[in-house]
This record gives C-alpha cells, sequence and structure tokens, in this order.
C-alpha cells in the first residue's frame, strides 16, 4: 500500500497532505480542549501533564530516529549495491577476453544483454517493487555461459575462479537490491510510528496557555517535525520508488567501460 502511494503520487503531494493533515489534527485538537474544558482548568494540568509529556516526547524521538536512521542505512547499503553489482560486471567483461574465445564470446554477449536490461526495464518494475523477467533470463543464459568455458591452462584456471567470484558478486547484489525495492520496514513498524505520532500530537491539547496564538504556533511546529520525519523515512524506505531513488547511472557508466573490443584503442 505505502509503496504504490509513494509510486504513484507526487512527493510534495504526500509531503503537503502530511504536513497539513498533522498540523490540524494538533491544533484542532488544541483548540478543542480549551473549547471543551476552558484554560482555566486545563491549567491545572501543566505540571504534571508536562512531565509525562517530556517522556512521550523522548521515546517517540528515538522511535523516530531508530527508523530514519534504519531506513538510511539501508538506502545506503543499496546504492553500494548496485556500485558493486556494476562494477562487478565490468571486471567480469575485461576478464572474459582472457579466457578462451567462444566462451569469453558468449559471456560478453549475455553480459551486455544483462547490464542493458538492468538499466532499461528492471528500474521500471523495482519502482513497484518487482523484479524483471527479462533481466531473470539474461542471467540464467549469462550463468550458463560461464559455467560452460573449459579454462585451456593454468593462467585460464585462476582468472575462470575470478570470473565465477564475479558471478556471485554480481548475483548476490542483485539480490540485496531486490530485497530493499518493496522496503525495508515491516507494516507493524508504521503502525506503531503513526500511532506515536498521533499520543504526541495530542498531548499538547492537555496543556492550557493563556496565549492561544503561542500555543498553536508550538503545536504547528510540533506536527511539522513529526510529519516531515515521517516523510523522510517514507521517501527513504522504497529506494527505486519516487522523486528519492536511487539513480542506475552506475549501470550507464559500467556500458561505457564495456567496448566490443579490448584494450580499446
Amino acid at each position: 500500500m505505502l509503496l504504490h502511494l509513494t509510486h504513484d503520487t507526487p512527493l510534495w503531494v504526500t509531503g503537503l497532505i502530511l504536513t497539513l493533515g498533522a498540523a490540524a489534527y494538533g491544533i484542532g485538537l488544541t483548540l478543542f480542549s480549551r473549547w471543551m474544558y476552558g484554560v482555566d482548568r486545563l491549567k491545572l494540568n501543566n505540571e504534571v501533564a508536562g512531565f509525562k509529556f517530556a517522556v512521550v516526547g523522548v521515546f517517540y524521538a528515538v522511535l523516530l530516529a531508530f527508523v530514519v536512521i534504519a531506513v538510511w542505512e539501508d538506502f545506503r547499503n543499496t546504492e553500494n549495491a548496485v556500485r558493486d553489482e556494476a562494477k562487478a560486471a565490468v571486471d567480469l567483461h575485461r576478464i572474459s577476453f582472457a579466457l578462451p574465445l567462444e566462451g569469453g564470446a558468449d559471456i560478453r554477449k549475455h553480459l551486455l544483454n544483462y547490464v542493458n536490461d538492468v538499466r532499461d526495464h528492471e528500474w521500471v518494475t523495482m519502482a513497484v517493487g518487482e523484479p524483471s523477467d527479462a533481466v531473470v533470463k539474461d542471467l540464467d543464459r549469462l550463468s550458463q555461459a560461464v559455467f560452460a568455458v573449459k579454462p585451456e591452462d593454468f593462467q585460464q584456471l585462476a582468472l575462470y575462479q575470478n570470473a565465477l567470484r564475479l558471478l556471485a558478486v554480481m548475483t548476490d547484489n542483485r539480490n540485496e537490491r531486490l530485497d530493499s525495492a518493496d522496503g525495508s520496514m515491516p507494516s507493524i513498524l508504521w503502525f506503531v510510528l503513526v500511532v506515536g505520532g498521533l499520543i504526541t500530537l495530542g498531548y499538547p491539547a492537555f496543556f492550557g496557555t493563556t496565549n492561544l496564538l503561542a500555543q498553536a504556533l508550538m503545536t504547528g511546529a510540533l506536527a511539522e517535525l513529526v510529519a516531515l520525519s515521517m516523510l523522510l523515512g517514507l521517501a527513504l524506505d522504497y529506494p527505486f520508488t519516487g522523486e528519492v531513488h536511487i539513480s542506475a547511472f552506475p549501470f550507464d557508466h559500467a556500458l561505457r567501460q564495456m567496448p566490443p573490443n579490448w584494450p580499446p584503442p
């Protein structure tokens, strides 16, 4: 649900809904409690409610920081996986020139198909959390081409072992980016985050101050901070979806380093 929301809705629209909704909730609840109970009665809660609000605020701040840091680290790890996969493809392409002629040519053919399809097709399917069927077939053909190579001497055997390692690096890093494509945060954590935000923004309604404008501005500022932090977590949790996404540039750069003949003139 959140994946399709991030994919189908512009980030600024989601941010506008979150910030306006949080501010309306927090300020509206504050105004309602003042109208319902009166300022003088709410002032009696200031000392006790202030202490409890500090505990709730610290707890929610820790939870929010944990979520933002967790999704940011996963975003960075996925970026590194994309770079490592692209670099392994370039290295495998170069090693293929030192392998037997026919086997090396097959590896290069399927490797170029794989990189092109990852860039052109899988980046589109990962935006909705799915792999590309074309890339799955390309990886199978590439693996078969690597396994079919018969080294002719000890030098080719050493290079062939490195080619197998690079194929494993590409496969592992592809699996890592696919795992991250549909989000890393479980639904229960989003549920706790939303409910905790509602509780935190509802606490100012227990306070009563003489200056209504100041209380409304403070409540609104708190609401915006909570909403923007949740927006940040939502944007980073799906690294290939929406406006804040991981670029396919490493694969573009890899293709420029994979000429049909090597070393290039």
